[in-house]
């Protein structure tokens, strides 16, 4: 597999900057989300705690991930447009989760799970009958990922932050549709089925059950 230099960095930085978290928790305090930072004033920790991980197995499973779907939104979209549906998509995690957390102001997070998963959902909607783990079409995959993100959402029974995740994928759907809107004819039942758990998102976060 051919590895693109926009991948090379975005990986790189991510390594760099987790193990730097690791040897100082000072530094990964200052940068990670935190609510309460954020609305006083430092927006940046939207961006910088994408760049940090909890330990090494968050960050492998992040970057092996993105490792192997980012070269199909590549090929597709180019390093540009594969940039901006990453950083894209790391922004709609932290703007859902501050959304959904405004008023915990204890509440931390870090990780490029929202990132990597709007990767993941724009590579799928490129190519939606590619095979995850082995054997689940990806949009199978993607719709039940978006469902099980709402019943985490809900259910609140872990530390895992279904939020970001499902930002991202909300990030990584609308970026690669606008800049492919081809796809809302080639693609028609991937796109539908992909946007009925944010729709279901939204009605439940309307009518207060989340």
């Amino acid at each position: 597999m051919d590895l693109n230099i926009a991948l090379i960095l975005i990986i790189a930085a991510n390594v760099v900057f987790s193990f730097m978290g690791f040897e100082n928790m000072s530094l990964m305090r200052r940068y990670d989300f935190h609510v309460g930072s954020i609305r006083a004033g430092e927006q940046i920790r939207m961006f910088s705690s994408g760049f940090l991980h909890a330990d090494v197995p968050h960050l492998a499973f992040n970057m092996l991930t993105l490792y192997f779907f980012a070269p199909i939104v590549v090929l597709n979209m180019g390093s540009w447009s594969f940039l901006l549906v990453y950083i894209g998509s790391l922004l709609f995690g932290s703007l859902l989760t501050l959304y959904f957390h405004k008023d915990d102001l204890y509440y931390r997070a870090l990780g490029a799970s929202g990132a990597v998963t709007g990767v993941v959902y724009s590579a799928i909607l490129y190519a939606p009958n590619m095979e995850i783990y082995g054997f689940i079409p990806g949009y199978i995959f993607g719709l039940a990922y978006l469902l099980f993100s709402i019943y985490g959402m809900k259910a609140k029974r872990d530390n895992i932050g279904h939020v970001a995740h499902f930002g991202g994928a909300i990030g990584g759907y609308v970026i690669t549709l606008c800049k492919a809107p081809y796809m809302f004819v080639d693609n028609q039942l991937t796109v539908i089925a992909l946007a009925i758990p944010i729709i279901i998102l939204f009605v439940m976060a309307k009518t207060g059950k989340l």
